[in-house]
């Protein structure tokens, strides 16, 4: 099962146009003057193990050069809580694994295409500090070290590190405004600060909402941040939400959000088709929904949510928890 970084990163960047704002941004500046960008497209081809998918997203793109040539874009998308100093030698397995494909579906070519592999990082513990070259990882003789270095196995990956870039310097990225604020969340989403940043991003959720398609887009940046946010941090999400499509919408948004939030504790009940279950599943989320919002429940009331046998009392209960700011808004009125 895909999780929340692999499902943001793989939404956006699937798409050429906006991978192409990432690679003019992270390749070499001699690379990006010979790529014919119009050209770019997608090649359905992960070689990422399976185990790996949770913390990895790995993405291929085509494109030619301006004379003719083709070329692979390799882009890792890095999301371990910690600096994988192996990367280099894992990251090489990854594109052998290309090439032997690629050879297998070429098997007149006398030359290989050129793969630039590349590793956008984000993780939340410091800047990424393991090695970029394979011979870095052996182990060689101090003395006369470039000499060995020199004859070794060789193998360089490009570097797209997120967390040492300034928050101004992302947002201000050529890039289409979703681009722009995947990059922001992906860096932000899970710290402390997100409270504090997230109104600056205005004029780009206006931005990114009044694309084609829009809606689409900024809710999947919504569904990352519910699962992915701070308890506290998960209301100014909410808020922000409200200001681009309304009370009305975002409610209904996030009825869907937080419903799917949910979804494991109330899966077993559903799945074996038992009402008991499926009422203890929805009275456990209206009280997690209060939680996540801060709103205070009382021993009596959270007695009463959870006593419940009437599964449409609790759907009302959850409805209401959704934008509720105190425990009477949830229960005053129904039985």
């Amino acid at each position: 099962m895909s999780g929340p970084h692999d499902l943001l990163v793989r939404y956006t960047f699937e798409n050429p146009e906006r991978a192409a704002a990432e690679l003019r941004v992270a390749l070499p500046p001699f690379v990006v003057a010979q790529v014919d960008w119009d050209s770019l497209k997608a090649e359905r081809n992960s070689v990422v193990d399976p185990e790996l998918r949770e913390t990895e997203t790995d993405l291929l793109f085509s494109a030619r050069l301006k004379d003719g040539r083709q070329v692979l874009f390799y882009v890792l998308l890095e999301h371990q809580s910690k600096v994988e100093r192996w990367m280099a030698l894992r990251l090489l397995s990854y594109v052998v694994r290309q090439l032997e494909h690629w050879r297998r579906e070429h098997p007149d070519s006398t030359l290989m295409p050129m793969i630039l592999p590349l590793v956008l990082y984000h993780g939340p513990e410091g800047s990424w500090t393991a090695p970029r070259r394979v011979e870095e990882l052996f182990d060689v003789p101090a003395e006369e070290r470039e000499l060995w270095l020199a004859v070794l196995p060789q193998f360089w990956y490009g570097l797209d590190d997120l967390t040492k870039q300034r928050e101004e310097a992302l947002r201000s990225r050529a890039a289409p405004a979703l681009v722009r604020l995947v990059l922001l969340v992906l860096v932000y989403g899970r710290s402390a600060q997100l409270a504090q940043r997230m109104p600056g991003w205005k004029a780009l959720f206006d931005e990114a909402y009044s694309a084609p398609n829009g809606e689409e887009e900024v809710t999947v940046l919504f569904h990352y941040l519910v699962k992915v946010a701070t308890k506290e941090d998960k209301a100014v999400t909410v808020d922000m939400l409200v200001s681009l499509v309304g009370a009305q919408r975002a409610e209904e948004l996030m009825g869907t959000l937080i419903e799917e939030y949910f979804e494991k504790g109330r899966a077993e009940g559903r799945a074996e088709g038992r009402v008991e279950g499926r009422v203890e599943g929805r009275a456990v989320g209206v009280l997690e929904i209060l939680s996540e919002r801060g709103v205070t429940v009382d021993d009596k009331a959270r007695q009463r949510i959870l006593s419940c046998t009437d599964l449409a009392i609790l759907d009302r209960w959850f409805k209401r928890a959704i934008k509720a700011t105190h425990i009477s808004q949830v229960l005053d009125g129904l039985p």
